[in-house]
């Protein structure tokens, strides 16, 4: 089923590239009623993708629930819980630098942004793009839920991750007498992946329908006339790519190679769909496979989609700079120095913001006096490199679930190196010891 579904989602993908450069082609005359006609149709497109993303959003929060309530539970103590949290976030801040720092590294050496011909927006032009500063404040109490309900309701992870870990913790204390719980939660686990599968189903049809709204109120030209931009990113994230891997392959040696196999389909989907949300239970499935216990996977990922967004990170350096270029701004080496850093604290404290990428570049713009206009130059061509982004913040939380189950102790024999022969995997941890 695996590979049908990547096959099928890749097809699709070319399907819609075609279709949406067919409807452009008849219908884009240049004038104003034409783009809203366009615009109109894409639409049309864009309610196939948005049903498809709702009901990943449906599936995650009862999953990320479950699934750290019954990690946590069979973690045994609190010391194991706090060891595996502190040897996450190390990593999760380590894999933000290195991002950030390739990302100014090539930015500079290739500088997409000199010389690039494209109309500049007036400075006083307004982005659209509503900027937040850091507030540390407002960052901490949002953490903790005023109510499990709505945090919910609204998928806040980092709220559902705190709340998630009281429980976890509660019934670890209460022991035996709360065994039956763990099984309900194990079940309900097993529940929400069988609604993914059902869910997944869907996929190419959303990506179908994605890549022919785009393309279709875009143009395929937009891919031309953005070229070096989107083509020196994507070099960065191949580079990204070989240097999380390499590392992986210092922890669990020729494995690696499997990984990317096991990853394969929900980085496709997050590729596709230009959602990391849309890969979420396929990346927990797969980590699965792969032997990552479930305990750890459970427990690394969610965090990891709040403080990991490896991808993301590099983005934030990469289009700020380019719009420094296309301004003609020059910066010291200190003024970058400083921006890695203000990037690195401000994208931590953004989680759960809608197009949260462009909130972030939006705030830093302002703040080392680059037009915020400047931010309109990349919004055209957002979509597709989101598509990229997302398909690397798969790549990161992966490995650093695999670092960190590798830093606590041997994994679990994966399944089969055939990813595609595999039956499904249980996601059921041994009981909790008798308390």
């Amino acid at each position: 089923m695996a590979k049908r579904l990547t096959w099928y989602i890749l097809g699709a993908l070319l399907l819609g590239l075609f279709t949406g450069w067919a409807i452009n082609v008849a219908l884009d005359n240049g004038t104003p009623e034409a783009a809203a006609h366009l615009k109109e149709i894409a639409g049309y497109f864009g309610i196939v993708t948005t049903l498809f993303l709702r009901l990943i959003k449906m599936i995650i929060a009862p999953l990320v629930f479950a699934t750290l309530v019954a990690g946590v539970a069979h973690m045994g103590d609190t010391a194991a819980l706090g060891r595996v949290g502190v040897r996450s976030l190390a990593w999760f801040i380590t894999a933000s630098l290195l991002s950030l720092i390739l990302g100014l590294i090539l930015v500079n050496l290739l500088q997409p942004g000199v010389g690039l011909g494209l109309p500049l927006p007036d400075v006083t032009a307004a982005s659209g793009v509503e900027t937040k500063a850091f507030n540390i404040k407002d960052f901490v109490t949002h953490l903790v839920p005023a109510s499990m309900i709505q945090a919910m309701a609204e998928n806040e992870i980092l709220q559902i991750v705190i709340f998630s870990l009281f429980i976890g913790v509660a019934i670890t204390a209460v022991g035996e007498k709360a065994r039956s719980l763990v099984r309900g939660v194990e079940a309900l686990v097993e529940v929400m992946l069988q609604v993914t599968n059902y869910v997944m189903r869907l996929a190419p049809l959303a990506v179908f329908a994605a890549v022919t709204a785009a393309i279709a109120e875009q143009g395929i030209g937009i891919l031309v006339y953005y070229g070096r931009f989107i083509g020196s990113f994507y070099l960065g994230l191949f580079l990204l790519w070989v240097l999380l891997l390499a590392i992986a392959f210092l922890a669990v040696g020729n494995r690696v190679r499997h990984l990317v196999r096991f990853i394969r389909d929900p980085l496709i989907l997050a590729f596709s769909t230009a959602s990391s949300e849309a890969a979420y239970p396929r990346t927990l499935e797969a980590l699965d496979r792969f032997g990552v216990p479930p305990r750890i996977a459970s427990f690394v990922l969610p965090l990891g989609y709040s403080f990991n967004l490896d991808g993301s990170m590099m983005y934030m350096t990469f289009a700020t700079i380019f719009i420094a270029q296309a301004y003609g701004i020059e910066l010291t080496l200190g003024q970058e120095i400083t921006m890695l850093l203000v990037l690195m604290i401000t994208s931590k404290g953004i989680a759960g913001v809608p197009r949260a990428s462009l909130v972030v570049i939006a705030a830093t713009l302002s703040m080392f006096k680059i037009p915020e206009a400047g931010l309109l130059l990349i919004l055209a061509v957002d979509h597709f490199l989101d598509m990229g982004r997302s398909a690397t913040n798969v790549v990161g939380n992966a490995v650093a679930a695999v670092l960190v189950a590798k830093w606590e102790g041997p994994m679990h024999e994966e399944l089969s190196p055939d990813v595609d022969a595999l039956p499904a995997p249980s996601h059921v941890p041994p009981p909790p010891p008798t308390v």
